[in-house]
């Protein structure tokens, strides 16, 4: 197996006072990406939120590298691409101002000669002079994913990464998420739709579990009585047969 880069123990959270979920770990190595999946209101917002540092936990630990991302904070974010569910642009900057102050803002080198790919990727090129209060719904999820790829993060945090994207737009994002793959990254991505790329899934909400991962390496599945899986299987995918029959239920 693969050692984890990415460890997370026994992890519970609350939102409004309710625990959303307890006793959650996973661990994720290079290359690889996590869906999360569940109804509404069931924490993957909240997870994602708590794997950044946005919020914290009620209890247990996230370790990159076998440290605890708490430590150093600041070196922890700078590790860290986020999309949530808002773009987080200046409306009366433009596409390539956006993106520029982001990567000023996380701490990183000068970004003017890595713009033009992040630009290209999302077919940005042509609107990278506009202001972002001037550009569709859609042209401004290309943008905040833009930011994603520009920042050349390890690990992304992505919240819905579909939302308003057409069909050529989700195809470009597709490409991008497996050459962040293939090159060693990870995602952890909440969504409730088909991300098209191989992946394991979580599903939160559920009260089913399986068995904790060995020290140091990558769970052959995840745990917590917030969660139910089916490692490396392909989003919406049945689950596999138990024994003589019967789907598993989750």
């Amino acid at each position: 197996m693969a050692t984890a880069l990415l460890e997370v123990t026994d992890l519970a959270c609350r939102r409004g006072g309710r625990k959303v979920f307890e006793h959650l770990s996973f661990g994720l190595a290079a290359g690889e990406l996590l869906a999360l999946v569940g109804r509404n209101g069931s924490g993957k917002t909240t997870l994602l939120r708590a794997l950044a540092l946005l919020v914290r936990p009620d209890q247990g630990s996230i370790r990159w590298q076998g440290a605890y991302v708490g430590a150093e904070p600041e070196a922890w974010r700078g590790r860290l691409a986020w999309l949530g569910h808002l773009e987080g642009l200046k409306g009366d900057l433009s596409v390539a101002e956006n993106l520029l102050a982001a990567e000023r803002l996380r701490g990183a080198p000068p970004a003017e000669d890595r713009l033009d790919s992040a630009l290209v990727a999302f077919d940005l090129p042509a609107l990278s002079s506009r202001a972002v209060r001037t550009l569709s719904a859609g042209q401004r999820r290309r943008t905040a994913l833009a930011r994603v790829v520009l920042a050349q993060a390890p690990l992304w945090l992505l919240d819905e990464p579909l939302n308003a994207l057409d069909a050529p737009a989700q195809a470009a994002f597709r490409a991008v998420l497996e050459r962040h793959l293939a090159a060693g990254g990870l995602a952890i991505a909440a969504t409730h739709a088909d991300l098209g790329v191989p992946c394991r899934t979580l599903e939160l909400g559920s009260t089913a579990y399986s068995p904790p991962p060995s020290s140091g390496e990558v769970a052959e599945g995840l745990r917590g009585s917030a969660a139910s899986h089916d490692p490396l299987r392909p989003f919406g995918a049945p689950p596999p047969q138990e024994g003589g029959g019967g789907e598993r239920k989750t």
